[in-house]
């Protein structure tokens, strides 16, 4: 052992340290009895180099050549712990079977590699030869710091300036993040180091594993004295080729520091350092005469060297140029922030560039710039014709895509729209300005004849004058007939080729035209015209494009005529199953508006109702059949036939959502509906409504305030449980009464509650004003509530407005009557003197026949308490409470029986009567015709009074004149 190390130290202090690393690994290896050695140096952030090794092949020591410092190697943990590491057998990676022995190299007072060697398993070194292997590195450690640089077999002088600039043509940049170990190099550096894009790891490691492992100590130590001194690094070194050989190159990098004057980066570049100076002369004259303009200049951007291709882009000699300053040349003097720019690049360290304009010449160059030790190297290629290409690629790029744009826009506008007018706008609106065109014409075929289906930039009188005889035979029924497209340049073309139609562009001002067909399904149906304002001639792909349009907006055209003769029919439909007008009503004045919805929707199911009841009272009613189509509207058309009739036999409104809800539940069960139902009584002021999964009655009062009735709604229609709650509340007179359905306040903009506050605000606005007319109301609601095309909601909607009326309280009359024959003379004696009062003298002997009929049937059939009520509205309302719920039903009597005529005689003398329930019992009543302001009947009413009505068997009943004095019942239902 003592003369191992007394070997050692008989060495020369000069030697490499190569052979520094394989003399220690030698007497290591065969000191111990190991298998093999190998010496690791200690690399920039956490790696360790493997620079020596002896013993072992390359496949074992390749996963060795890089190791992670903080990994479990055994030479990591050697340089971790400052102190020799053993790894038994068992845990030695990557060599399993063979105990590991590793030792630091120290470097001053930090350790800076370690050297390693693979003993069998049988155990460690010994205490002895830990010693010796820490005399071996300590060994090391005093010699590395003796060993000379690197040397190259032929060392080429090379002197500054020019000949530097000239080697440094082919330059590789790099750029190293000290602080994270990133490595990032350029394509020249890929090349110079022989790593193919593909393969390079941008970290630090990969530069490492391409140096030569005797050249990697002193490259290293000259990278941290330059980190440390914030220095330049300057190194020349061997990298590996791809073929496995070496190769010498140099480096030059700047240390770049933080905001707080810490290392942060280090940019630079290398180049290849073997060229003889044969090639190098060689090279020189290539950049002389080379095709692009080459300028190298030094630190203070003064110009060292400068190509004959320069020379003529700057406008001046070599001479004039040598010495000068790049920015201050006349040629690029008035370049907007070229030295700014020259700075910023060469600041960076890395090669850049960017475009410039010479004012001299108006050309455009790209300016290069390549760091280079002591300057920079500055590339002038002319990309005049480059940029105006790509100008003319980025032009054509554009217009192609604003024409896909306006194609995609149009083709979305096409799907979206659905009648010939929005058609026709839609493509007006983006094939127009797609080409500058001025005008649009759409003509179509209807019978055996073009008509005008509408136009763009045209007036209303000059599309009808299209649609004479004598213009069918210009170039729209030309290209209708033949199918094939007419491209008008010129208005002298248009008239040698259309002499008897000269007139018609000089009318409109046109000059230039492009006439396609419109063709489905193989056959031509129309044809449309783009007209320009001036001469213009189409290039071929502006005809080919128009041509594609056509077919975009044939298609269109054809499936929005037959929407629109599908919603003609629909229109028409729902015109039918809607009240044609709203009957006037002494309870209330009304107004309603129906939207159909757009967005393909056919007929839908809401629908509302105004149904006069007796007694003045007003059924007013709303609804909504779920979903859309024929069916519905036939479901929507059952509920309303429905609705008037039930109305009509006078069930409260509970009863009749019942009967509603049975209709529904026997047509499926995926049929529902909602419906509001509301009974208002003018005598009285109150309303009764039942809703049935619908939205509330708005209340508008007088002063303007807004209430929405009622409290959480039943089920809907075909999913309720009947009985239905009836909510009843007074309402003020001169109220309005407003219905709607959902599709009014839950358009696409907003949801319902939003909706309801909308409408609130709009009838607190407007509801409690008198000279606001409800029709303009109606407008207002639907304007205020529905976007401004109708057609763009999915749902139909209903609105119902009512001002409802009282009756006058010296309008109507009431008295109670006993419950005996004596009753009929009674009532006609409160008969008497109430017509006399509102001066219906006329009436008189009518309604007292009435009322006694009336009367005499509740005596004989009936129960008390009998009340006998008469009002004056439009009409005159004679009405008998009883106790009793027995409907009197009328009947056809034989002419041997002596009675059953008496509800025959009230229907002949009344001009309308009829029973309904009341809360008590029933009420028959019945309604008379108001004589005119003459104080006449008319005769119909006049041949009632008289008591003239023919029988089957054409028998007279003369007029009963009460007197007053009769306390029994009258039976007159017998012929005389």
């Amino acid at each position: 052992m003592d003369a191992r190390l007394a070997l050692l130290t008989t060495m020369d202090k000069g030697i490499p340290q190569g052979d520094v690393f394989r003399l220690a690994l030698l007497h290591a290896v065969a000191e111990l009895g190991g298998l093999g050695g190998a010496v690791h140096l200690r690399g920039p952030m956490s790696a360790l180099r493997l620079v020596s090794s002896i013993g072992l092949p390359p496949a074992l020591t390749r996963p060795w050549d890089i190791v992670a410092q903080d990994g479990p190697a055994a030479p990591a943990r050697a340089v971790r712990r400052g102190r020799g590491v053993w790894v038994p057998a068992a845990l030695a990676e990557p060599w399993p079977g063979t105990g590991l022995a590793a030792a630091p190299v120290f470097g001053g007072r930090r350790t800076v590699g370690s050297l390693t060697v693979l003993m069998d398993a049988r155990g460690g070194p010994t205490r002895e030869q830990w010693d010796f292997l820490r005399a071996v590195t300590g060994w090391v450690e005093d010699r590395m710091g003796q060993a000379p640089p690197p040397s190259r077999p032929h060392r080429i002088e090379r002197s500054r300036g020019l000949r530097e600039a000239l080697d440094e043509v082919r330059v590789g940049s790099w750029e190293w993040n000290i602080r994270t170990g990133e490595l990032t190099w350029d394509e020249a550096a890929m090349a110079l180091y022989g790593t193919e894009a593909a393969d390079f790891v941008p970290r630090i490691e990969s530069w490492m594993r391409v140096v030569h492992p005797d050249d990697l100590p002193g490259t290293l130590a000259a990278a941290e004295k330059a980190i440390r001194n914030r220095d330049v690094f300057e190194a020349e070194y061997r990298v590996r080729r791809p073929d496995g050989g070496y190769r010498w190159t140099q480096a030059r990098g700047k240390v770049v520091l933080d905001d707080a004057g810490e290392p942060v980066r280090m940019v630079g570049v290398g180049w290849d350092s073997n060229e003889s100076p044969s090639a190098r002369n060689a090279l020189s004259r290539a950049l002389r005469h080379m095709s692009d303009g080459f300028l190298s200049v030094d630190g203070d951007w003064r110009i060292v060297f400068v190509n004959l291709e320069a020379e003529r882009t700057l406008g001046s000699s070599e001479e004039e140029l040598i010495g000068r300053t790049l920015w201050e040349l006349p040629a690029v003097q008035r370049v907007p922030g070229l030295e700014a720019r020259c700075r910023e690049a060469g600041a960076g360290g890395v090669p850049g560039g960017f475009d410039i304009e010479l004012p001299t010449t108006g050309r455009w160059y790209h300016l290069r710039l390549v760091p280079v030790p002591d300057g920079m190297t500055c590339y002038l290629t002319d990309v005049t014709e480059k940029r105006q290409r790509a100008a003319r690629r980025r032009a054509a790029a554009q217009a192609e895509a604003e024409r896909a744009s306006h194609i995609a826009e149009l083709t979305t506008a096409l799907a979206a729209v659905s009648t010939t007018r929005d058609v026709v706008d839609a493509a007006a609106a983006r094939v127009l300005p797609m080409f500058g065109a001025a005008g649009l014409i759409v003509k179509a075929v209807e019978g055996n004849r073009l008509y005008s289906v509408r136009g763009s930039g045209y007036t209303r009188e000059f599309l009808e004058r299209l649609n004479r005889p004598d213009t069918e035979t210009g170039p729209l029924a030309e290209a209708m007939h033949d199918g094939a497209p007419r491209f008008i340049s010129s208005l002298e073309e248009f008239s040698e080729r259309y002499p008897h139609l000269t007139a018609l562009p000089t009318e409109t001002g046109t000059r230039a035209w492009a006439v396609l067909p419109l063709t489905a399904s193989e056959r031509p149906f129309g044809a449309w015209v783009i007209s320009f304002s001036h001469s213009r001639r189409l290039t071929g792909e502006e005809r080919s494009l128009l041509t594609a349009i056509s077919g975009l907006v044939a298609q269109a055209l054809e499936r929005a005529r037959l929407y629109d003769a599908e919603h003609h029919r629909a229109q028409e439909l729902q015109r039918g199953l809607l009240p044609r007008a709203l009957p006037e009503a002494p309870a209330c004045t009304t107004a309603a508006r129906y939207l159909p919805g757009g967005r393909g929707t056919e007929v839908g199911g809401d629908w509302y109702d105004v149904i006069p009841l007796s007694a003045a009272r007003i059924a007013l009613v709303v609804g909504d059949v779920m979903g859309h189509g024929l069916p519905e509207a036939i479901t929507m058309a059952r509920l309303r036939t429905a609705v008037r009739t039930l109305a009509d036999v006078e069930l409260p409104p509970d009863e009749i959502m019942g009967q509603l809800n049975d209709i529904i539940g026997d047509l499926g069960d995926d049929c529902y509906a909602t419906c509001l139902y509301a009974l208002y009584d003018p005598t009285s002021g109150l309303c009764s409504f039942v809703r049935a999964g619908h939205l509330p009655l708005a209340v508008v009062r007088p002063d303007g305030t807004v209430h929405f009735a009622g409290s959480a709604p039943d089920p809907p229609l075909g999913a309720a449980d009947p009985p239905f709650e009836t909510v009843e509340m007074a309402i003020p007179e001169e109220s309005l009464l407003v219905l709607y359905t959902n599709g009014l306040v839950d358009a696409a903009r907003h949801g319902v509650d939003e909706g309801m506050a909308d409408l609130a605000r709009i009838l607190s606005a407007a509801g409690g004003r008198d000279e606001a007319g409800l029709s303009q109301l109606c407008d207002r609601l639907t304007a205020g509530l529905l976007p401004a095309e109708h057609h763009s909601i999915d749902d139909d909607a209903a609105l119902l407005v009512a001002r409802v009326h009282r009756v006058a309280a010296d309008r109507m009359a009431s008295w109670p009557l006993p419950d005996d024959p004596r009753a009929a003379g009674e009532a006609r004696r409160h008969i008497r003197e109430q017509l006399a009062a509102w001066g219906l003298d006329s009436l008189l002997a009518t309604t007292e026949l009435l009322a006694s009929e009336l009367i005499g049937n509740v005596v004989r059939h009936a129960k008390g308490p009998l009340r006998l009520r008469l009002l004056q509205t439009t009409s005159l309302i004679c009405e008998v409470f009883d106790g009793s719920q027995t409907m009197p039903r009328i009947r056809r009597a034989a002419e041997t029986e002596e009675s059953g005529r008496g509800l025959q005689l009230i229907a002949a003398l009344a001009q309308r009567w009829g029973t309904r329930y009341t809360a008590t019992g029933k009420c028959i009543w019945t309604e008379q015709e108001l004589p005119g302001p003459d104080g006449r009947l008319s005769d119909d009413a006049a041949l009632a009074a008289l008591g003239t009505w023919d029988f089957d068997d054409q028998v007279a009943f003369p007029s009963l004149e009460g007197d007053g004095r009769q306390d029994t019942v009258d039976d007159r239902r017998t012929a005389p």
